[in-house]
């Protein structure tokens, strides 16, 4: 795995979290293991296990990926598709060296969304 990039700035060197690397793998997880999920009412528990499970597989990569300098936010959304519209915004006031990524999975049963935000804090 490359290193990840440095910025520069006042001859200091600040850590960039690889962004793309993570977009890559999330899209990836997403549709190897939702592919074939459908919403469960009967057991909304699974649901929740689910959407959980996932985003600790999304924090245990974005450690794999840059383990210091960072914290690390992940929302995840599950819901049903009933074909409905949707639509989620972030506004941030921060770093160069921070990044959000957003990716969707949908499949005719279910709609996922998630966010990973890295924060430099170092």
């Amino acid at each position: 795995m490359p290193a990840p990039a440095i910025a520069s700035g006042s001859g200091s060197t600040k850590p960039i979290f690889p962004a793309d690397q993570l977009r890559t793998w999330i899209r990836q997880l997403l549709a190897t293991t939702l592919r074939d999920v459908v919403y469960d009412h009967a057991h909304p528990g699974r649901m929740k296990d689910l959407s959980r499970g996932l985003s600790e597989k999304i924090k245990s990569q974005m450690l794999t990926l840059q383990p210091h300098s960072f914290k690390y936010i992940i929302t995840a959304t599950l819901t049903e598709n009933k074909n409905q519209a949707g639509r989620g915004d972030l506004v941030c006031h921060w770093q160069g060296t921070d990044v959000a990524v957003q990716e969707m999975f949908s499949n005719d049963s279910i709609i996922f969304v998630v966010l990973a935000v890295a924060v430099r804090v170092a």
